[in-house]
């Protein structure tokens, strides 16, 4: 109970992290996306072409730099990878597809519906389903592999990467693209964005929380420590809002900030963020934590998810507040189905090599 009771309470640090976010000018019910936040980077650097949402979240630099510090005074700051890079890359794609066709990553999700949107609860039996899937697969033998050794340049490369996009935002070079309207003209200010980001990055690496792993671990093993932290940033993110925001608190479906209420597809998209994540090991933040402290598999994914943010805008497949797209309802069936083979085929791998 100690030990559940830290991970619930620094679940809720990351979640009244969120509230104060979203009360100093981040985006309706999105104090933290890491799937939106990686979006409008990649817009910044001029990927993709949505002008609605483009801005180097200083929020990404600080996770970057606070998992990286605490994975170096931890001993965890070490290089690895190898371990099937390209599915990687093509799950963490699809991943972003999915996320962008519900409007949020999972942890948006939980945030959302701290807010009131019930869309999230749609998208919550999505996500839990899609990971239900995913552990089917896991029982089966599926396994990416494992990693191992890299050079040591490579658990470098994203603190650098930090520090590239933190010069970006500070000096603001002509080639840097910067929204003037829509979400990504919306913000907290830098340096409260960049501590809030160093605080929920510092508290990711060292406990672990992970999204898809607390429901994961909830289905194949019974066990509820990770749990208890997502538990945490709802309750404390519910209290934070109900206190501090309470005129942005809106109970239901309609009139919700950066959603819609097409049902089936916030559902369906979830269900493909929830089996992408299952057979990463890990959500979006989990991967962008595990890529800060020098895992190059979880770097890998990273890039699918901005590669998948690029071509989600640049081919209309992201969603806006009228619904989602056609383009993106064809690419989250492309997706559940090119996700699928990929579990089946590495499951049947696995089996083959252990008989």
């Amino acid at each position: 109970m100690n030990s559940k009771l830290k991970m619930f309470i620094s679940g809720g640090v990351i979640g009244l992290v969120g509230v104060v976010l979203l009360i100093l000018g981040n985006p309706g019910n999105m104090g933290l996306c890491i799937a939106c936040f990686w979006r409008d980077i990649t817009g910044a650097l001029g990927l993709h072409r949505a002008g609605v949402v483009q801005y180097i979240r200083p929020e990404i630099i600080g996770i970057i730099f606070g998992s990286a510090i605490m994975a170096f005074i931890g001993g965890d700051f070490k290089s690895k990878g190898g371990s099937s890079p390209f599915v990687r890359f093509v799950l963490g794609f699809f991943l972003m597809i999915g996320a962008l066709v519900f409007l949020g990553c999972p942890l948006r999700m939980i945030f959302r519906l701290a807010n009131g949107d019930l869309n999230a609860l749609i998208g919550l039996f999505g996500y839990v389903s899609g990971i239900f899937i995913g552990i089917q697969f896991l029982k089966k033998g599926y396994s990416l592999g494992k990693s191992i050794e890299q050079s040591q340049i490579a658990k470098y490369i994203m603190p650098i990467f930090g520090l590239v996009l933190l010069i970006f935002l500070v000096i603001r070079p002509a080639f840097i693209l910067f929204s003037t309207e829509g979400p990504g003209s919306m913000a907290a200010p830098v340096i409260a964005a960049l501590v809030g980001g160093l605080i929920v990055g510092a508290l990711l690496q060292r406990t672990r929380i992970c999204t898809a792993g607390g429901f994961r671990d909830l289905m194949l093993i019974k066990d509820t420590h990770f749990l208890f932290g997502l538990l945490g940033i709802f309750v404390f993110a519910l209290a934070g809002n109900l206190i501090f925001n309470f005129d942005s608190f809106n109970l239901g479906f309609a009139n919700q900030p950066i959603a819609h209420t097409n049902h089936l597809w916030n559902f369906l998209g979830m269900a493909l963020v929830g089996l992408c994540s299952s057979l990463l090991g890990g959500c979006p933040i989990r991967q962008t934590v595990l890529a800060s402290q020098g895992d190059s598999d979880a770097g890998i994914t990273v890039l699918g998810l901005v590669m998948g943010a690029a071509f989600s805008h640049n081919f209309g497949l992201a969603s806006s507040g009228a619904g989602p797209t056609s383009n993106g309802q064809i690419a989250v069936i492309i997706g559940l189905v090119v996700v699928s083979i990929i579990g089946y085929a590495v499951t049947r791998k696995s089996q083959l090599k252990v008989k």
